[in-house]
């Protein structure tokens, strides 16, 4: 024999509904725990089927005390029935104007673009000048660094470098200085000191070399 199949979620919420309408009493969840498997419904699955008619409007709830209770009559559902049904009534209009609008704009972009020798042939173009066009950005990527913004950067790096180095170079020139005229009898110590941290005789100001440009051939570098 075959197995009997098990009741659609629509189905359950029918039959919940109708006992509802049967009694148009107000009930507490155990009790529709109880009602639930005489119209079908398992008890466990009472709770859900509840709470997506109380979702939907359909069943109302309120605490009274410490207690909830359900309930929905003919004419509240009647009117909430209506409601969905006016919204989805809007919907389908609004949907369908939409639709014609879609279908007038997809005609209005077909117009010029009809298949022909012409416009394969201006394809084939385009495509060919968009392969050239991502060529050329590849190829240019590869002298980015020889862009004139890069270089003017790097420049004005390079002065900044040589000038924060010379101003610390004066800075020790200055501490020297100073200690000499402090400690003259640390010379040894001192002199000792600085040539352990680099500071030698040829310690002095750094200077930046000549910048030959380079010769221009063909417009290029």
């Amino acid at each position: 024999m075959s197995k009997k199949r098990g009741l659609s979620l629509d189905e359950k919420r029918e039959k919940m509904m109708q006992i509802f309408y049967d009694s148009q009493d107000f009930f507490l969840l155990k009790e529709l725990e109880k009602l639930g498997p005489k119209k079908g419904v398992i008890s466990q699955s009472v709770k859900d089927v509840i709470q997506s008619l109380v979702d939907d409007d359909l069943v109302f709830k309120d605490k009274i005390g410490t207690s909830v209770y359900f309930w929905s009559l003919p004419s509240c559902a009647g009117n909430q029935l209506r409601n969905v049904t006016i919204k989805l009534e809007t919907d389908l209009q609004t949907n369908k104007k939409r639709h014609a609008e879609l279908v007038e704009q997809c005609k209005a972009l077909k117009k010029g673009r009809e298949e022909s020798d012409a416009r394969e042939e201006a394809l084939h173009e385009l495509k060919a000048i968009e392969q050239k066009h991502n060529e050329l950005k590849e190829e240019l990527a590869q002298y980015a660094d020889n862009d004139p913004a890069t270089l003017e950067a790097m420049k004005k790096a390079i002065e900044v470098a040589h000038s924060a180095a010379n101003r610390w170079t004066d800075n020790i020139f200055t501490l020297r200085q100073w200690c000499s005229n402090n400690f003259p009898q640390a010379k040894e110590q001192l002199d000792h000191l600085y040539n352990e941290v680099g500071i030698t005789d040829d310690f002095d100001y750094f200077e930046l070399p000549a910048v030959v440009p380079l010769p221009v051939t063909n417009g290029e570098l």
